[in-house]
């Protein structure tokens, strides 16, 4: 398990990509879990999210989305490296 978790719902459209190996392999220090609902369904259904270290990250494109929450990512070690 990663110091960093990103919850990820398996209804959202971000599972289009393979979201855990993109993360995990820029990130080793990251565990993406998959889950089967967050709770989020107007959002779920509207836009790409996930939750880093329980804190919500979204965006209007998948690649926005993916940028968002490798920069949520990368707070996330500063913390944990300074």
């Amino acid at each position: 398990m990663g110091i960093v978790v990103v919850d990820v719902c398996q209804a959202n459209k971000i599972t289009s990509i393979d979201i855990e190996a993109i993360l995990e392999e820029e990130f080793p220090e990251v565990a993406v879990i998959m889950n089967d609902c967050l709770s989020y369904c107007g959002l779920c259904a509207n836009s790409y999210y996930a939750q880093v270290n329980g804190k919500l990250v979204y965006g209007k494109t998948i690649d926005e989305c993916v940028t968002n929450i490798k920069e949520a990512i990368r707070k996330e070690l500063a913390f944990y490296h300074s």
